[in-house]
């Protein structure tokens, strides 16, 4: 018998302690690296389109993905934290491209994070959401990243609360407006439904002018190609959007001039418009809804439909008041939303208003799913911690159900939630897929999304900036929020927000 060697013995005890861990013994051996979390088996749906990547090891170093491929040909290092993830699915870290995290720094942040949510684009820009994200990058407070817009700036008819807002009446008004926002260090401007043409122009030029993005609702008065020109690369939610897809879209125009309502005035804001989406509805034209489409798509302009707004505002005898996801939010909150839901949707409205606004949803679906087809790219937004029964974190879930009843693909409605956003903000060379490089933002699911996508609600852990959370961690997170939620005092006013919070009934 040959002797053996010294490194045939050293070889063939490695095949053998590789063998008792499960591990494939012809994964190339590299240095060694505690640091290093190994995600060993994934089917890997990365973001990009491609088809899922099966049987892949992901290994995560810090807050970056560096290395990722066949579990065969891809080297683990020595030491690293091995997590078996065979049957499970890993995609992008979400975004919600449309939040409003609110005020309280141990409930919306953990739920978002929760959620596999872990970036957000946050459309009101209060001051301790700044501080928030100092903490955040600085690996002091559990949250996700964060894109965060100005004080709102809206015109003399404006439907929230002046405290939350900016209210600008002349051009000089408008361009001052601006320049606090961006001297107060917001990354882009908001405008509102109530800017008026002439001063939402004047917002576009300052904004072009000192070199700061704006986005926000596209005005009641400012047709939405006219936006699209003026440089908006974001539209939040489907008010007014519909009305240049309309044949009636002249005698639109002439309601919206006559204005009408006073300040604040939610109530009879709400009434106003649906009156004109349901002519719009109505009137809908196919031809000029893809000539509308065309110029979207050449300006580059990105919709945020926030359909799980419209589910509540247009169905609310389907809404779920007693929904189990309350108990993670403040009795100050929740019962805010009871009685604006009431309020707003449920007692201002006759039944055949009703059946109109029920109607409302089906054409939104429709809408949305056409720009989508017609190559507007769509952007996963909720609206969460702003508007009733859209729960922080949770609403990125009902969101991408939505888009799939809207005709989306499950592949194209997560890369509603991942790359799409990613490309928009100019984030894509480090989030919105999962590559060799990008950063260590995963949700590793127990089931596939692309076979439903109601599967992206079965989480099974969370990587944020390359910190694995645990199905265990997850628990005791929701578990802590939910203890937060119950501590906040009963009596302490809901701050925040730009549509309901602060508006009153009329």
């Amino acid at each position: 018998m040959t002797p053996l060697s010294r490194r045939t013995v050293l070889r063939s005890a490695a095949i053998a302690g590789g063998a008792a861990l499960g591990v494939s013994t012809a994964r190339p051996a590299v240095a060694a690296d505690t640091a290093a979390i190994a995600f060993i088996g994934a089917t890997v749906v990365d973001g990009t389109g491609a088809l899922p990547k099966t049987d892949q090891t992901l290994v995560v170093r810090g807050d970056r993905i560096v290395a990722l491929g066949p579990r065969e040909r891809t080297p683990v290092p020595r030491g690293a934290r091995i997590v078996e993830v065979a049957g499970k699915y890993v995609i992008p870290g979400l975004f919600d491209s449309h939040a409003h995290s609110g005020e309280w720094a141990d409930i919306s942040p953990r739920l978002n994070i929760a959620n596999g949510v872990t970036t957000v684009r946050e459309l009101f820009g209060m001051p301790h959401l700044h501080e928030w994200r100092g903490r955040v990058d600085a690996g002091t407070m559990l949250g996700p990243r964060s894109v965060i817009a100005s004080r709102i700036i809206d015109g003399p008819a404006t439907t929230g609360g002046p405290e939350f807002l900016t209210v600008v009446t002349t051009d000089a008004e408008a361009r001052a407006a601006v320049r606090k926002a961006r001297k107060s260090g917001a990354d882009f401007v908001k405008v509102y439904s109530g800017l008026p043409l002439d001063l939402y122009d004047a917002v576009a030029d300052e904004s072009r002018r000192i070199g700061i993005r704006f986005a926000g609702h596209c005005p009641d008065a400012v047709p939405l190609a006219h936006a699209a020109a003026a440089g908006q690369r974001s539209v939040e939610h489907l008010y007014s959007t519909s009305y240049s897809a309309s044949t009636r879209e002249d005698e639109i125009r002439r309601l919206i001039a006559e204005g009408g309502g006073e300040r604040g005035d939610l109530l009879g804001w709400i009434t106003r418009i649906h009156r004109l989406e349901w002519m719009a509805a109505g009137s809908h034209s196919p031809r000029k809804a893809a000539r509308l489409f065309a110029t979207l798509v050449r300006r580059g302009v990105r919709m945020v439909p926030t359909l799980v707004v419209n589910r509540v505002m247009d169905r609310p005898g389907e809404v779920d008041t007693a929904d189990p996801r309350l108990k993670y939010l403040p009795a100050a909150v929740t019962g805010y939303w009871a009685q604006a839901f009431q309020s707003f949707f449920v007692d201002s409205r006759t039944p055949a208003e009703q059946a109109e606004w029920h109607a409302l949803l089906d054409f939104r679906l429709e809408f949305t799913g056409a720009m989508s087809r017609a190559g507007v790219p769509i952007l996963v937004g909720t609206d969460g911690g702003d508007v009733p029964y859209v729960f922080p974190g949770f609403g990125v879930h009902d969101e991408l159900a939505n888009l799939v009843e809207a005709g989306l693909s499950p592949m194209r409605a997560l890369q509603a939630a991942t790359v799409e956003p990613a490309r928009f903000l100019g984030l894509d060379r480090l989030l919105g897929t999962v590559e060799q490089g990008k950063a260590a933002d995963l949700v590793v699911l127990d089931a596939d999304p692309l076979a439903d996508i109601a599967n992206t609600r079965r989480i099974h852990a969370v990587v944020t900036r390359g910190r694995l959370i645990t199905a265990g961690e997850r628990t005791l997170i929701l578990a802590d929020v939910e203890r937060a939620a119950a501590a906040v005092d009963r009596a302490v006013p809901v701050k925040g927000g730009c549509c309901f919070r602060g508006a009153r009934k009329g």
